[in-house]
C-alpha cells in the first residue's frame, strides 16, 4: 500500500497524546479508523511501533527511531509548503537555551546586512537538539557532547562553567565556588537540555538531592525562590538577569563546548556554510 502524509501524523499524534481516544479526539477520526491507520502504518515498515500491551501506550524502540523521522519528513512537507517560503527560505536556528550568548544579537545584525535576502529565524525549542532531529530547524546551537552520528557539528568555542545560587543565600557573599560547596544544597537538573548531571561530581561526593525540571525558566524559578542551586555557562548571566539570582565562577569544573550542528546526508539549508562562516568571523572578532 501507498503510505500518505496522514499515516505519519497519525502516529506522531498518538505518541504525543499517549492514547488513541485523546489522538483520535485530537484528529477528528473515529478510534477505530485511526487504530487501522497505524496498522496500516506498521505493516508497511515491518515493525511494531507502540506498545498496545498497557493502558498508556508506550513507543517501542523502533517508534522511537521512526519518531524524530517522521516529525523530519512532515516539517520537510510543511516547510515546502509554506508560500512565504516561496520567495525565500528562511534559516532556522534553533537553541534550547542561551543561543549565542552576548553574540546572539551582533550574530543576528550581522546577517541581516549581509544577507537580506535569506532570513535568519531564532527559534528556542526545549529539546536535546533543539528539534534538529525533528525537522524543526536547519541549524542549532548546541552545548554539551553531541553523539548523535546523524548530526554534522563545527566547534564555536568553550565557556567556562558558572555557580548559579540564589542571591540571599550565604554561598552569594562568595566571590568564587566550587563543586563541593555546591553539593550540600540541592542541585537543579534540567533533564531535557542541560548540560549539568551529578557525574560532575567524585562518585563519593555527589548532591544527595536534585530537583528536574524541564527548561530554562523552571530551572531559573526554582534556584531564584531557594529551593536549589544550579551550574550553567557563562553565556546564561548575559541573557538572564534576576534580582534573586546571583552568578559566582566555579572553579573546579570543565568548560563546556559550544557547537553549531546541522543534519548530515539530508538536503540542508543552502545558507549553512554562510552563517557558519559569519559566527566564526564574529567570534574571532572578539
Amino acid at each position: 500500500m501507498t503510505i500518505e502524509l496522514r499515516h505519519l501524523r497519525a502516529f506522531l499524534t498518538i505518541a504525543e497524546e499517549g492514547t488513541i481516544t485523546r489522538a483520535a479526539t485530537r484528529l477528528h477520526i473515529g478510534q477505530p479508523a485511526l487504530s487501522r491507520t497505524l496498522r496500516q502504518l506498521e505493516s508497511h515498515l515491518g515493525v511494531r511501533l507502540i506498545d498496545r500491551s498497557t493502558h498508556h501506550l508506550e513507543l517501542t524502540a523502533a517508534g522511537r527511531t521512526f519518531r524524530d523521522r517522521a516529525a523530519a519528513a512532515l516539517a520537510t512537507v510543511d516547510t515546502a509548503l509554506d508560500p512565504r517560503t516561496l520567495t525565500a527560505l528562511p534559516l532556522r536556528l534553533g537553541h534550547p537555551w542561551a543561543a549565542l550568548g552576548d553574540h546572539t544579537v551582533p550574530l543576528l545584525r550581522r546577517w541581516d546586512q549581509e544577507h537580506p535576502d535569506v532570513p535568519l529565524e531564532l527559534r528556542r525549542i526545549d529539546d536535546r537538539t533543539a528539534g534538529l532531529t525533528q525537522g524543526k530547524v536547519d541549524v542549532a546551537l548546541l552545548r554539551g557532547d553531541v553523539t548523535d552520528p546523524d548530526l554534522v557539528t563545527q566547534l564555536l568555542l568553550e565557556e567556562d562553567r558558572v555557580a548559579v545560587v540564589p542571591a540571599d543565600s550565604d554561598l552569594a557573599d562568595r566571590s568564587a565556588l566550587t563543586l563541593a560547596e555546591l553539593a550540600t544544597w540541592p542541585i537543579a537538573l534540567n533533564t531535557v537540555a542541560g548540560t549539568t548531571t551529578l557525574d560532575l561530581w567524585p562518585a563519593a561526593d555527589r548532591p544527595r538531592t536534585t530537583i528536574e525540571v524541564t527548561n530554562t525558566d523552571e530551572w531559573l524559578t526554582a534556584i531564584a525562590v531557594g529551593r536549589a542551586v544550579g551550574i550553567s555557562t557563562s553565556a546564561t548571566p548575559r541573557l538572564h538577569r534576576h534580582p534573586m539570582i546571583a552568578y559566582r565562577p566555579l572553579t573546579d569544573a570543565p568548560p563546556v563546548p559550544l557547537l553549531l550542528a546541522w543534519r548530515r546526508g539530508t538536503p540542508t539549508h543552502p545558507a549553512i556554510p554562510s552563517l557558519v562562516q559569519l559566527t566564526r568571523d564574529l567570534l574571532a572578532e572578539h
